[in-house]
């Protein structure tokens, strides 16, 4: 590879890890021994959760790559996959034309379909709410309202909704059916059945990402993560306060 084709590489490689959720220290040593493995020797590279920049400097001359990353999930199956990926090139350094083989190999696996998602949003509701004390009818409750919440979920991702208002969307919704269903005698525990629906919305992995980011000294990152999963609390508190409120005012409770 040349050092535009290398550097072009490296940054999209970084960039996917952190579209995965991946850890910032992973990003940039990812992309730097990349660079290094090919004989760059200075190599600056700098990535928040939103933007990942990449300066090489190569017989005096100074080239910079920047990608921002505007959508970001949690998949660590694909971070795993990225990571190996970024080993492998550093090991055998080889041709672009593999490289790009790889990510589209990478890209390419199937992921879960809709109904195993949304029977995955109901096995963690129903855990979730046996564990925080809640009867086997709360939890059966919190299962079909975690199904409901992935199915309501799905269409608002393909639309790229704006996550603060999905979220205020999702929880409201969660707290009038966990009303609904202990009015209808399907529960008994609105609190536990809430609680445990909710934590299909808690950003556990955003946290734990955000304190090492501030713990390792990278502040910026480990600041924007945490500032991401406080707005994501504040939206699932605002979307269940205004469902309580809305059944409080219509007389339900």
């Amino acid at each position: 590879m040349n050092e535009e084709e290398l550097l072009g590489t490296a940054t999209d490689l970084g960039a996917l890890l952190l579209e995965n959720g991946a850890e910032i220290y992973r990003v940039e040593e990812s992309v730097t021994r990349i660079l290094t493995a090919y004989g760059v020797q200075e190599a600056e590279v700098f990535a928040i959760p939103t933007c990942l920049i990449t300066t090489v400097s190569v017989e005096g001359k100074t080239r910079t790559k920047l990608r921002r990353v505007k959508a970001r999930r949690t998949d660590l199956d694909r971070v795993e996959r990225y990571n190996n990926l970024c080993r492998r090139v550093c090991r055998q350094t080889p041709p672009r034309e593999e490289v790009l083989r790889a990510i589209g190999e990478i890209q390419r696996r199937p992921m879960y379909g809709l109904p195993m998602k949304a029977a995955a949003f109901a096995l963690t509701a129903s855990a979730f709410a046996l564990f925080f004390g809640g009867t086997w009818m709360d939890a059966l409750c919190a299962a079909l309202i975690g199904a409901v919440m992935k199915l309501l979920a799905h269409p608002m991702d393909r639309l790229h909704t704006n996550s603060f208002f999905m979220n205020i969307v999702l929880s409201g919704l969660t707290a009038a059916l966990a009303l609904g269903g202990v009015a209808l005698g399907l529960g008994t525990n609105v609190d536990k059945i809430v609680i445990g629906s909710f934590m299909n919305l808690v950003p556990g992995v955003a946290i734990t990402n955000a304190m090492r980011d501030i713990i390792a000294g990278d502040l910026v990152a480990g600041l924007t993560r945490l500032t991401e999963a406080l707005l994501t609390a504040v939206a699932m508190a605002l979307g269940a306060g205004i469902a309580v409120a809305v059944v409080h005012w219509g007389g339900g409770i």
